[in-house]
């Protein structure tokens, strides 16, 4: 029986799996010490501030140990799991690039060039999110003979015209991602001098603007003052359950804090007659085409928003506070708010207003099982435009939406009921609907909000306008 080494364990790090995201729970593992794992096989469930994500190892071997227990949120960089591959079985290109940061690239030489050119095209093995790019393994043979000394004369020619010596060439090269690189060349400030606070010593975009803020001043240390210990609130377990904030839930309560108090909300609102949709959604049922797909009165007020931004593209804008520019976006990412057991998400319909109606109805289908699952992917749930909540699934008549953070408006929908209503002159029981557009009034006036809403109203109150305002 071999002894198992340091050197055949293998780390599995938390990766960052989806832009920006610091920290996931886990939720399910999959394995257990003792288990055989291959390349690819997924060892457990996360949830992130986004969604839920099941994570691959990235080589074979034999399980060690589970880091953390079901539950834990975990940062990302951390291990979470050991596996032991010394059963014959070498680590991958992936394997030795999860451990990447530990190992520092030495400074560009004047061969530098070539190496770089020989790199590209080898085969190498592409790398988890959040772990860098494996370095090179190319060693350069030491220079010997005359080139030395020709060397060491111009490094003391340097020195004696610099009035100092040069910056050795095998510096270590400070750890950063592309864009941060290109914001410190920006603000002018030499990484090197930076201190790094990202895991790994990698440095981060808050490290950069902090080597440029201006030293804060001393704070002024006020005289001790002996303070009581705060009362302990009673908890009845038997009358409470307490519920700890993290996941989904977490992140929606931020982002709602972020947009109520940011974006300067109006909300609009309007009544309409809608049996001529009604209609047409039964009539769209039996249609050949939508044949096996999801139709429902929410696939027409989408397709109507859509009609309604075509004929008011200002109001599919964002504002960007940084650059203080408005940003007018020529695509449509609709966003659907979905209630599912982890708490409300806003996944969006890519391109929706590219799609026939016969793809949005698809779309919007494949869009709600993937939330009822679960299995809605962080990617799924960024660069939305605008919203459409759909409030009246749960019988109230309207509300007061809040805007999804980085878009300018949203539609709710409120319950469609039959009601007395004026009809060609005559009192008839009509099904009636109250929406209600929320919009940011940096963006958008009362003038273009209320053309918004009332052309959405339009469409819904006489579907036909759907093909004469196309």
């Amino acid at each position: 029986m071999t002894t198992m080494t340091q050197a055949s364990v293998r780390e599995f790090k938390m990766p960052d799996v989806g832009e920006g995201l610091t920290e996931a729970e886990i939720l399910k593992w999959y394995v257990k010490p003792g288990d055989t794992v291959t390349d690819g096989q997924v060892v457990c469930e996360v949830e992130t501030a986004k969604a839920a994500v099941e994570l691959p190892i990235p080589y074979d071997g034999v399980v060690r140990d589970l880091h953390f227990p079901e539950g834990t949120t975990v940062d990302v960089g951390t291990s979470i799991i050991a596996v032991d591959v010394s059963g014959g079985t070498a680590a991958t290109g992936t394997a030795a690039a999860a451990e990447a940061p530990a190992e520092v690239p030495a400074a560009p030489t004047a061969a530098a060039p070539a190496e770089e050119k020989k790199s590209v095209g080898s085969g190498r093995q592409p790398v988890l999110v959040g772990y860098g790019v494996a370095t090179s393994s190319t060693k350069r043979r030491p220079r010997k003979g005359p080139e030395v000394a020709v060397a060491q004369a111009s490094t003391a020619l340097r020195t004696e015209l610099n009035g100092h010596a040069p910056v050795a060439a095998d510096t270590p090269r400070p750890l950063a991602k592309p864009p941060v690189r290109k914001l410190a060349k920006d603000l002018g400030v030499d990484l090197t001098t930076v201190t790094p606070s990202g895991p790994d010593g990698v440095i981060t975009r808050e490290d950069v603007h902090a080597a440029v803020a201006p030293p804060a001043p001393e704070p002024v240390t006020a005289p001790a003052v002996s303070v009581p210990p705060a009362p302990v609130s009673a908890y009845d377990a038997a009358r409470e359950t307490r519920i700890p904030i993290k996941g989904v839930r977490k992140a929606t309560a931020q982002a709602m804090i972020g947009s109520a108090f940011t974006a300067p909300h109006v909300t609009e609102f309007v009544t309409v007659d809608v049996t001529r949709t009604m209609k047409l959604v039964e009539e769209l049922k039996q249609d050949k085409e939508f044949a096996g797909l999801r139709v429902n009165p929410l696939l027409l007020i989408a397709k109507a928003l859509l009609a309604a931004i075509r004929r008011n593209p200002d109001i599919n804008a964002s504002w960007d506070e940084t650059a203080q520019e408005i940003v007018l976006k020529h695509y449509v990412n609709l966003g659907i708010a979905a209630a599912t057991p982890r708490g409300l998400i806003v996944p969006n319909i890519k391109d929706a207003h590219a799609k026939t109606l016969p793809q949005l109805a698809e779309s919007l289908g494949e869009l709600v099982s993937t939330a009822r699952e679960g299995k809605t992917s962080p990617a799924a749930m960024q660069a939305g435009t605008v919203t459409i909540t759909n409030v009246g699934v749960f019988g109230v008549d309207t509300g007061t939406p809040i805007l999804n953070p980085g878009e300018s408006a949203i539609l709710a929908v409120g319950s469609i009921k039959l009601q007395p209503w004026v009809h060609k002159g005559k009192v008839k029981p009509r099904q009636v609907t109250t929406l209600a557009l929320s919009f940011d009034h940096r963006l958008v006036d009362g003038e273009l909000g209320s053309k918004v809403l009332a052309d959405v109203a339009a469409i819904l109150e006489q579907p036909k306008r759907l093909i004469t305002w196309a």
